[in-house]
Parts: C-alpha cells; structure tokens; sequence
C-alpha cells in the first residue's frame, strides 16, 4: 500500500482584500524530504507558510498533514502536530539566554522543567550550540540567532521542519554549515521545507522543488530540471543562472 505524504496541499488560495498573494497552489512532501520553495520576492512563498502552519487561515483549499485536516488549524495546535516554522525576520529572545529561548520549544512537550532542560540540552547538542547555552540572545551574531530559531524548533520535536531564509545574510562558511545542519536533521527522520534565494546552497540538498510566481505554482520537480526550466529561468532564476548551470 502506498504510503500517504506527510504533507498535502491543494488549491490553496489566500487573499488579503484585491490581493492574490497564494492562487490554488497545490503540492506534496513526501516523509524524509527536504523541499525547496523557491521563487522572485513577492512570489507568496512566506504566505503559503504561514498558511500552512496556521498563522494565516487561507481563504481556501485544503492543508492535510500527518492524516490530520489541518486548514486554518491554529499555530500552537500544528505545533502540537508535528509541524514548525522558522521566521524570514528571527525572533530571539534578546533578555533570555540561549537555553532559556530553546527551553520554550521544549515545554510543549514537555512541561517538567528537568525533563525540558534535558530536551533542550539535546537539541542544542545537535545544532553546535551547547556552548553558547548560557549567552544572551541579544548578544549572539546573525548567524547563531538564525541557529538559534531552528534549535528551538527542533526542541519541540518536529516532523516536519518550514526554514524561511535560514541562509539569508550568512557568509560562505556559514552557509556551508546551514548546509550540513540541514542534511544533519533529514538523517534525523525530520522533513524539511526551506523557503530559500541562495540558489548553489538550497539546491544541491533538495530532493525536489517547487516554484512559485506572483502567488501560483509554475514549476515541480528534480532540482536538476527545475534550474533547466525555462518558465522558471524566465521568471526567476535568469539566463545568467542557466549559463552557469
């Protein structure tokens, strides 16, 4: 029998007022995936994330995740699900340091502090920032906090993993670590969506993408035909991406 997606999306529309910013987008992420969604700023990538982990109700179509309907589903409730997000703008706790900002993803499991710290303690382990566990917030480069977001998420025990711009702003070291941060959490069974614009990071670790433009889906599939497309070429990626490709 074959398996059902984790995730299923279908004619997912949203609209704020006279703008269509999702037109009957409609994909699938299949367990163990790590899914691109790319496209042009302004494309509705952010949107469809908020609407699929409940921080916006679309204003149709149908989210189905991990058997469950999930269509305007609240956050804390997709949270309890499985399902967790990062932010393109990072939201650190800048007063609280960094165990305490991850102890807050762990306390929706688990609500015993000693249980949380040593969840907590485990997620930092497993994104490198065990040893800045007691720095502030506000005292972390971007790059951390941008760690930082996922190791919180990742200590309220996701199945499935949304990064909006994880990548934005870091430098080539930086990105490479994201990189294998990213392949690291896949091995652990964890699926990704990664909202991304650095094309040489994003793609070489997909298993597939997908590709929005001005709210609708114009492009799925291999990351190695997608940057071969030439409505996404056109639309996107531009012809210098496909000389270099």
């Amino acid at each position: 029998m074959e398996q059902a997606p984790l995730l299923s999306v279908r004619d997912l529309t949203m609209r704020f007022g006279s703008l269509l910013a999702n037109d009957k987008v409609s994909f699938d992420v299949e367990k163990g995936q790590i899914v691109a969604l790319i496209g042009p700023n302004g494309a509705g990538k952010t949107t469809c994330f908020s609407c699929l982990s409940g921080f916006y109700a679309p204003t149709s179509g149908k989210v189905r995740f991990d058997g469950h309907d999930t269509t305007g589903m609240k956050p804390y409730h997709t949270c309890r699900l499985g399902m967790t997000r990062t932010f393109q703008v990072v939201k650190t706790m800048g007063d609280m340091t960094v165990e305490e900002n991850v102890l807050i993803g762990a306390f929706l499991r688990h609500p015993d502090m000693s249980t949380a710290k040593a969840r907590a303690k485990e997620a930092m382990e497993a994104t490198g920032m065990l040893h800045l566990a007691g720095k502030f917030g506000k005292s972390l480069t971007i790059a951390d906090r941008k760690r930082l977001e996922i190791t919180r998420a990742l200590a309220t025990e996701p199945k499935l993993l949304m990064l909006d711009e994880t990548m934005a702003g870091l430098n080539p070291t930086e990105t490479r670590e994201a990189m294998d941060l990213c392949l690291k959490l896949k091995g652990r069974g964890i699926t990704l969506i990664i909202v991304e614009h650095v094309m040489e990071a994003i793609m070489p670790i997909s298993d597939k993408a997908i590709v929005l433009d001005s709210g609708r889906k114009i492009a799925e599939g291999r990351p190695s035909d997608i940057v071969r497309d030439e409505v996404v070429i056109k639309a996107y990626l531009g012809e210098n991406y496909n000389a270099k490709s």
